[in-house]
């Protein structure tokens, strides 16, 4: 836009009629053209009547800059009904199973109440035999979201 501002003063393009670049104007076309998706709005409902009926997990990771104590995944677990997060800090996915396994067994206890069911997105760690086992093991259904929509996980996104 300077280039051609530059180029309508001097008069060095034949047709180039006069042009003044307004340094803050957003061109319409611009933002429409970057625009990606729309945004998906919250569902503020909740679909649970209890606490532990329903608890949303996510791991995210490998973060470039590793904690101080070499962690570079976050493990996340939202309850649905209360949405308190837990929070873990793993060095690998392949701790995310114990982890896990810990937690529930503490919440279980903790709250006396049973977990019902767990919603992930497709994530090979959730999806690994030993998770599996424990799942049928405690009577867990286990719901997966769909692949490359994670607005239907979007509690934990």
């Amino acid at each position: 836009m300077h280039t051609k501002e530059k180029l309508s003063k001097l008069g060095l393009v034949r047709g180039l009629s006069l042009y003044k670049f307004e340094k803050d104007r957003i061109f319409c076309a611009c933002v429409k053209g970057k625009q990606v998706r729309g945004s998906f709005k919250p569902k503020k409902c909740i679909r649970t009547s209890r606490p532990l009926e329903l608890l949303h997990l996510d791991l995210s990771g490998p973060i470039p800059v590793c904690s101080l104590r070499g962690s570079s995944y976050i493990f996340v677990i939202i309850d649905d009904y209360s949405h308190f997060t837990w929070l873990s800090f793993l060095k690998g996915k392949n701790e995310a199973f114990y982890d896990f396994s810990k937690l529930c067994k503490q919440l279980q206890i903790y709250k006396n109440l049973p977990i019902v069911s767990i919603r992930s997105d497709n994530g090979r760690e959730f999806n690994q035999k030993k998770f599996i086992m424990f799942y049928n093991n405690l009577g867990i259904l286990h719901n997966f979201s769909a692949p490359r929509t994670p607005q239907h996980n979007g509690v934990i996104e």
